[in-house]
């Protein structure tokens, strides 16, 4: 296993890979069977990981994917790849991992004949180059390969009475527009995933549909908040705990009256060359 340097760039999620961690809700396991099985004919396959933030993604396929033989995560902040191998250590099991701490249209692979068998990309391809990136993953996967991309939206984009609410606090201090890293504002995908594959390689496209619910503590939900690249605390400067502790009041009241429910859909964009087999 080589480990991320040191030597870290300023990114959207710099400084929040702790809360990241241990308050981003997981991959659904109906989700990690549909991904293990892309893989159930393949020989010792190597799993590609775009956006991996602290690994969720090759945390819950390493146990269910036991022949995986090589697993490559790409993450342009080097906090989260530090959190994503102290998370992978005890998984492994001997098994090889690289960690590359790049923008994902700029992954090399790490040695000669490198071939992917899996590429995975959950709830990130919306900050990415996604051109370039798909360009890439043609260079460095197996015919047969499997591209997934994923996701479930968030808690600012899911309605409910409780998210509103939190969603006009936020704002208030931050202004109305979705904020994005330090200077900037969010700015959506522009056209659907669907368009961004069937434009690329990858252009046999299937998608499945899973419903999650959540139920929220309201400490989860400040957690989830500092993970993030709209509420991070740094954008509120001096103001933070001030904020935390009107969200604080705001989410309890909630929570005593409706619960603090997300009923989400966690949605898996399978793609593949035309001709290949589901």
């Amino acid at each position: 296993m080589s480990t991320p340097p040191h030597n870290e760039p300023t990114g959207l999620f710099t400084s929040t890979a702790a809360h990241y961690a241990r308050h981003r809700p997981g991959i659904p396991p109906e989700a990690v069977s549909l991904l293990a099985d892309t893989m159930r004919d393949a020989d010792r396959p190597a799993l590609l990981d775009l956006g991996s933030g602290t690994g969720q993604v090759p945390a819950a396929l390493l146990p269910a994917v036991p022949q995986i033989n090589r697993v490559d995560l790409v993450d342009p902040d080097q906090d989260m790849l530090r959190q994503a191998a102290a998370t992978l250590e005890h998984l492994l099991a001997g098994r090889r991992a690289g960690f590359h701490p790049v923008a994902a249209e700029d992954f090399m692979p790490p040695f000669d004949g490198y071939r992917a068998a899996l590429v995975t990309c959950a709830r990130s391809f919306h900050w990415m180059e996604r051109f370039p990136v798909l360009k890439m993953v043609d260079r460095v996967t197996t015919p047969g390969a499997t591209v997934a991309i994923m996701g479930d939206g968030s808690l600012w984009t899911y309605r409910a009475d409780w998210t509103a609410a939190l969603k006009q606090l936020i704002q208030s201090y931050l202004g109305k527009e979705r904020r994005a890293g330090t200077g900037g504002v969010y700015a959506g995908p522009g056209r659907r995933y669907e368009d961004d594959l069937a434009a690329s390689a990858f252009s046999q496209v299937t998608e499945r549909r899973f419903p999650v619910r959540r139920v929220w503590a309201p400490t989860q939900v400040l957690g989830y908040l500092r993970s993030t690249s709209f509420a991070r605390p740094d954008l509120f400067g001096d103001r933070h705990d001030r904020f935390e502790a009107e969200a604080l009041k705001l989410l309890e009241r909630h929570s005593q009256h409706t619960g603090l429910v997300e009923e989400a859909v966690f949605t898996v964009l399978l793609a593949r060359r035309p001709g290949c087999k589901a």
